[in-house]
C-alpha cells in the first residue's frame, strides 16, 4: 500500500490551511487528547462543540467533557439490568458528545485526512462528495465546510428530518436518492451519476474506504479498552461487542479487541425487515444509519462471529419508552434510577438495536454477570425528535400501560431467535457475498475480493495510521501554525 504524494496540490492545501487557520490532529491525538498542545485547548474552552470552527477537529474525539469544553475519560452509560433482564453488563460508549451529535465525524476524517495530506483531495478546486445513510454524511459536511469546500451530501430521502435541516443550514448540496435506509445501491448509482458527469468532485465513499475502519479500529476502540480496564472487578471477562454493519468501520473495533480478548465474539446486528446477513434478505426498515443489502467492502468478516437481526418495530418500542414521561414513571417504579433514566435520551434508533442485539447475545452465548458486552450509542434520541412526534400521531399518547409492555416485550421478552453464530464458511458465504456489489457494480476486481479475506491484509491496512501520522505532522509543520 505505497503512499502516493501529489506535491503541487498538497501545496496549494498546506496554502488553504495556513490562510484558515487549520491544524489538523493527528489519529494518536484523537485517541489520546492529553498529546494535544495547550495552545490548541487554550482555544478550545471558547468555542462550542457544533461551532464551524476548525479548532473542534480537535474534538473528534470519545473524550470530550462537555462540563468544561476539553477532555476527560471516555463517555459511556451502562444499562442496568432493571432494563436489560440480564446479568450481564451492557455498557455502550457516547456518540452525542461529538461534533454533529455522532461519531461518524470521526469516520469522515478517517477518509479525509489521508487523501489532505497526500495531495489526493485539493479543497481548492474540488467538492467533498459524502454517500451515507445519514451521519456520515453529516460528519464529511463538517469537515469540510472546515475547509471552506463545499460538501456534497448523498442520503435517503427517508432519513430524519433533522439530518436534512442541518445539512441546509450548513451550505451542502444535499442529494436525496429514492428509499429509506436500506436503499444503499440507489446511492451507489448517485455517485456513479457525479464520476460521469461531474469532473470537480471527489467521492469519499465509507462503505470502501479503509480510511473508516481505520479511524475506529485506534480511536474507538481504544476508547472500550480503556473503559474495560477502569472497572473494577476481578473476575469480569472482555465478553462480547456488538455494531450493526453498516458501512463496516464500527465493527472494525472487534478486529483489535481481538487482540486484546482473543475469547470476545463479534456481532453483527441488522434489521429483522432487511436481513442480509442472516438470510440473504432485502427489505425496507426503520433503523436509521445502519446500511444494508451489501457487504462493505471494508468489512472485515473473517472476523465477525454471529449476526443478529433485531425487529425495527422494537426500536421504534423503546425510543418511546426511553423518551416519553410515561416511560420513564414506569422505569422509575420498577428500579431504574434517575441518573440512569436522565442518559436514555442519549441512545438514538440504532444504538437501541445494539443495546438489544446486547441482550439477545447474552442469553444466546449464556453471560453472567462477569461478562461485559461494549457496543457505540452511535448518536442520540434528539436526532429522532420528528420520529417520536410521529409515532404518537399514529399511535397516541403513550402511557404507562404501554411502557409496561414494551418493557417486558421487546426488553425483558427479547429471545435467541433470529441470531446465528457463524463457523468458518458461513462467514467466507458472507464474504463471496461482496462480488455481486463491488465485482460486478462498482469495478472492483476478484484479485482483490480474495486479498480481503486473508487476515494479514488487515493487520497491514490497520498499520498505515502510523505513517498517516507523521504526514499530519510534517504538514502542520508546513502550515506554520503550530
Amino acid at each position: 500500500m505505497s503512499i502516493k504524494i501529489n506535491e503541487k496540490v498538497l501545496a496549494k492545501t498546506i496554502k488553504r490551511c495556513r490562510e484558515r487557520n487549520i491544524i489538523i490532529p493527528t489519529f494518536a491525538q484523537q485517541k489520546d487528547p492529553s498529546k494535544i498542545p495547550q495552545k490548541i485547548k487554550n482555544k478550545l474552552k471558547g468555542v462550542g462543540l457544533w461551532d464551524i470552527n476548525p479548532i473542534n477537529l480537535f474534538r473528534i474525539t470519545w473524550k470530550n467533557d462537555i462540563k468544561t469544553g476539553l477532555y476527560g475519560g471516555v463517555n459511556y452509560v451502562e444499562i442496568p439490568e432493571a432494563i436489560t433482564g440480564i446479568k450481564a453488563k451492557v455498557i455502550g460508549i457516547i456518540g452525542k458528545y461529538f461534533p454533529t451529535g455522532a461519531h461518524k465525524v470521526g469516520a469522515a476524517f478517517g477518509c479525509l485526512v489521508p487523501r489532505l495530506v497526500t495531495g489526493e483531495f485539493d479543497p481548492t478546486a474540488q467538492k467533498a462528495v459524502w454517500p451515507s445513510t445519514g451521519n456520515y454524511c453529516r460528519g464529511g459536511a463538517f469537515d469540510s465546510v472546515l475547509l471552506d469546500t463545499v460538501p456534497i451530501a448523498i442520503l435517503p430521502e427517508e432519513m430524519s428530518r433533522e439530518r436534512f435541516d442541518w445539512l441546509k443550514e450548513i451550505g451542502a448540496e444535499v442529494i436525496a436518492t429514492p428509499g429509506c435506509e436500506s436503499n444503499v445501491k440507489e446511492i451507489y448509482d448517485a455517485c456513479w451519476d457525479i464520476r460521469k458527469n461531474r469532473k470537480d468532485c471527489v467521492i469519499f465513499n465509507q462503505f470502501e474506504e479503509f480510511g473508516n475502519p481505520i479511524w475506529h479500529y485506534h480511536v474507538t476502540a481504544s476508547a472500550f479498552e480503556e473503559v474495560f480496564n477502569s472497572i473494577k472487578n476481578k473476575n469480569k471477562r472482555l465478553s462480547g461487542y456488538i455494531s450493526a454493519t453498516g458501512s463496516a468501520g464500527t465493527i472494525a473495533v472487534g478486529d483489535y479487541l481481538r487482540k486484546i480478548a482473543p475469547h470476545v465474539k463479534v456481532v453483527a446486528s441488522e434489521a429483522l425487515q432487511c436481513p442480509t446477513l442472516l438470510l440473504n434478505g432485502f427489505g425496507g426498515h426503520r433503523i436509521e444509519g445502519i446500511g444494508d443489502k451489501h457487504i462493505p467492502w471494508v468489512h472485515n468478516v473473517r472476523n465477525t462471529n454471529a449476526v443478529a437481526a433485531i425487529d425495527d418495530e422494537a426500536c421504534m418500542r423503546v425510543l418511546r419508552l426511553f423518551n416519553e414521561k410515561a416511560g420513564h414513571a414506569y422505569l422509575k417504579k420498577n428500579g431504574v434510577s434517575a441518573d440512569v433514566i436522565e442518559k436514555l435520551e442519549l441512545l438514538g434508533i440504532s444504538s437501541i438495536s445494539n443495546m438489544l442485539t446486547a441482550i439477545k447475545t447474552a442469553k444466546y452465548f449464556e453471560y453472567d454477570e462477569n461478562d461485559y458486552i461494549f457496543m457505540p450509542f452511535t448518536d442520540a434520541a434528539d436526532m429522532y425528535d420528528s420520529r417520536i412526534v410521529e409515532l404518537n400521531q399514529q399511535y397516541g399518547k403513550y402511557s404507562e400501560m404501554q411502557a409496561a409492555i414494551d418493557s417486558e416485550r421487546y426488553l425483558k421478552g427479547i429471545g435467541i431467535d433470529n441470531m446465528r453464530e457463524l463457523n468458518y464458511y458461513d462467514q467466507k458465504a458472507i464474504h463471496n457475498l461482496k462480488y455481486y456489489t463491488w465485482v460486478e457494480q462498482q469495478g472492483k476486481t476478484t484479485e482483490e475480493l480474495n486479498e480481503l479475506w486473508h487476515p494479514e491484509f488487515w493487520d497491514k491496512t490497520f498499520n498505515q495510521v502510523n505513517e498517516w501520522d507523521k504526514m499530519i505532522e510534517e504538514f502542520n509543520h508546513k502550515t506554520g501554525l503550530l
